[in-house]
């Protein structure tokens, strides 16, 4: 009678412990099934989540560019608004030269520049220090923006000069810009090859980059030029540019010009190296 019960007892101990343990393994698979349920849930609404926030930022970045010919027609609209706006003026034009040293300035030349709408220039050299090869490297260059003002249209930015070709879309100073490569139509010392940045939304030039189409001269080697524009009392004008070459025998010297000050109709305005400023 003794061992009968003393094996009931351990018959129901074993239930009991078979029961708590079938209980802790329920809860432990419950509670590891609420875990996955709840990782999953989360994962889902992450994932969802994720796709939300990223859905208009991939929206807002995806943006339709026009063909290149689009582009160039309301380029040449643009240009021609913008000539339609030119006024008399006179510019005070600061070059300074550099050699291998960029912080040293070789020579420092301050010109004057009238301009008379649609193709007059004439220029004026009103102060010159440093070396001699400053100011001869300055007349050469306003003689040739003289004679290239009496032909604008050689010169001019459009399919008559130029191949085009589309390379991407950048900002400049925070404005959208369509870049396209420059492919000149001919060898001609006054078009360039290389790229320029064009307003997403008015079409004009913020910056043209580039080398000669025809090598200028056999004392120049790797001649390397940009220009950069911005508005002058309402004009769309070029502001300031800069210009890199190797001179045979004395090497790499760098021109770097800057609109100083205008005088427009009676009206002056103070120059910067992208816009010029009513005063």
């Amino acid at each position: 009678m003794h061992m009968t019960i003393t094996r009931n007892h351990q018959n129901l101990g074993l239930i009991s412990s078979y029961s708590n343990r079938a209980r802790l393994l329920t809860a432990g698979i419950l509670e590891t099934g609420w875990r996955f349920f709840y990782v999953a849930v989360r994962t889902q609404s992450l994932c969802l989540l994720f796709l939300v926030a990223v859905a208009p930022c991939a929206l807002a970045q995806t943006s339709t560019v026009p063909t290149v010919e689009t582009i160039i027609a309301r380029m040449a609209q643009a240009r021609a608004d913008n000539r339609a706006r030119f006024r008399s003026y006179v510019v005070t034009r600061d070059y300074k030269l550099f050699g291998k040293e960029r912080h040293k300035t070789e020579s420092q030349v301050i010109a004057d520049v009238t301009f008379d709408p649609p193709d007059f220039k004439k220029y004026a050299i009103q102060q010159a220090s440093g070396a001699g090869l400053g100011e001869k490297i300055v007349r050469r260059m306003l003689e040739s923006e003289v004679e290239v003002t009496k032909d604008y249209s050689s010169t001019d930015i459009s399919p008559d000069n130029y191949d085009f070709r589309f390379i991407r879309e950048e900002d400049v100073n925070s404005q959208r810009s369509y870049v396209l490569e420059l492919l000149p139509r001919r060898r001609d010392k006054n078009l360039l090859r290389g790229n320029i940045w064009v307003d997403a939304n008015t079409f004009l030039l913020h910056r043209t980059e580039g080398e000669p189409a025809k090598r200028t001269s056999w004392w120049l080697r790797d001649v390397r030029i940009a220009l950069l524009y911005g508005y002058v009392s309402g004009m769309w004008l070029q502001t300031a540019s800069e210009s890199t070459a190797k001179v045979r025998i004395l090497g790499q010297y760098t021109m770097v010009s800057r609109d100083v000050k205008y005088k427009i109709s009676e009206l002056v305005a103070d120059g910067s190296s992208s816009s010029a400023r009513s005063k």
